[in-house]
């Protein structure tokens, strides 16, 4: 029950972190529709990462029926918020190259922190 519990947390603490990135820091320019498509895709995002998926350009288009362009509409600003790190990779095929994105690690640093916070009662 404590892991299932500590699943929650994180997932809870990954939402508001979420929120907070994409809505109290907007970057110049951006549309608020624009804002509400970053969330919903970090929420993807962070499905896929706790499934072990790999987060490349092929599977969000699979998963979430965008096309390329439209999920690197959301992406790309995830990348310039520093939340997203992005890396060329060889297909599945071993042939060509993919586009292939990793959380920094900063981001679940974050939300270790927002843990340890949460359990001291501070």
């Amino acid at each position: 029950m404590t892991s299932s519990l500590n699943a929650h947390w994180q997932s809870q603490l990954f939402a508001a972190y979420a929120l907070q990135e994409v809505l109290d820091k907007p970057i110049d320019g951006e549309t608020p529709a624009s804002r509400l498509k970053q969330l919903g895709m970090m929420t993807v995002l962070y499905m896929m990462h706790q499934g072990h998926e790999k987060l490349t350009l092929s599977n969000l288009t699979k998963i979430t029926g965008l096309t390329r362009n439209a999920v690197l509409e959301s992406i790309d600003p995830l990348i310039a918020r520093g939340i997203l790190t992005e890396t060329i990779v060889k297909n599945s095929m071993g042939r060509g190259t993919a586009r292939q994105f990793e959380f920094c690690p900063g981001v679940f640093d974050r939300l270790r922190l927002g843990g340890d916070h949460q359990k001291s009662g501070a």
